[in-house]
């Protein structure tokens, strides 16, 4: 088997660019890397997803329950591993580089629940991803912490440029606010690496924050096979 690593963190957080600079970085080393980003909203199976980002369950997150939420990623990502990436991870020197993983539902469904009910739904989810479904369980999760007040501004910037539409989670900023409090919870009790996106109150630059990710990973990878 390969090693699966994944990059999750708030919307806006830039985890999609990391990802891509980390790909890039990985494989001009010469390594045997695979880039993947969930949703995959070219995907057939991703269609429940952006009919609930779309809103058309429930103009708010909150309209929608944490485990049927959970359960469209989660059926996206299985038909994501059973037809596009089985073969390549299985292969003994693959690196399955994801953009959001399970960890997503984790920090996005968590807010929908009450804190005292938490750990069970994480157990829930864990075991119907990974042990239900069978889909891979990741080696390693880098987590790119960042407060929301600022995950809303790049959001804001990114929609007056590119012209991208906001979903229902992007819409709501009490709801950003509560997805980085269960972010915080789940890195600690599953063991994520949490990579601050500031330092000293300012946001780091994107190179310096994929420097800061390769090194870590290459870290990684060479302790896997010490």
């Amino acid at each position: 088997m390969g090693k699966l690593i994944v990059i999750d963190g708030l919307d806006g957080s830039g985890k999609t660019t990391q990802s891509e600079r980390l790909y890039a970085g990985l494989a001009a080393q010469g390594r045997n890397v695979k880039l993947i980003h969930f949703p995959d909203y070219d995907s057939e199976a991703a269609a429940l997803v952006k009919m609930y980002l779309r809103g058309e369950f429930g103009h708010s997150p909150d309209d929608t329950g944490a485990y049927a939420a959970a359960t469209f990623y989660a059926a996206e990502r299985y038909a994501s591993y059973k037809m596009n990436w089985e073969p390549f991870y299985r292969e003994k020197d693959a690196i399955v580089l994801t953009c959001r993983y399970t960890t997503a539902n984790a920090v996005h469904q968590l807010p929908k629940i009450e804190r005292e009910h938490w750990d069970d739904f994480l157990d829930w989810l864990y075991d119907f991803e990974y042990r239900k479904l069978g889909i891979p369980a990741p080696d390693k999760v880098f987590y790119l912490e960042m407060d929301p007040a600022v995950s809303e501004t790049l959001l804001q910037k990114r929609n007056q440029t590119t012209g991208q539409a906001l979903d229902i989670h992007e819409k709501d900023k009490s709801y950003e606010a509560r997805c980085y409090k269960a972010a915080l919870y789940s890195s600690e009790k599953l063991g994520w690496d949490r990579v601050s996106c500031c330092r000293d109150g300012a946001l780091l630059s994107v190179e310096e924050m994929g420097d800061i990710l390769l090194k870590k990973t290459v870290e990684f990878l060479d302790s896997c096979q010490a």
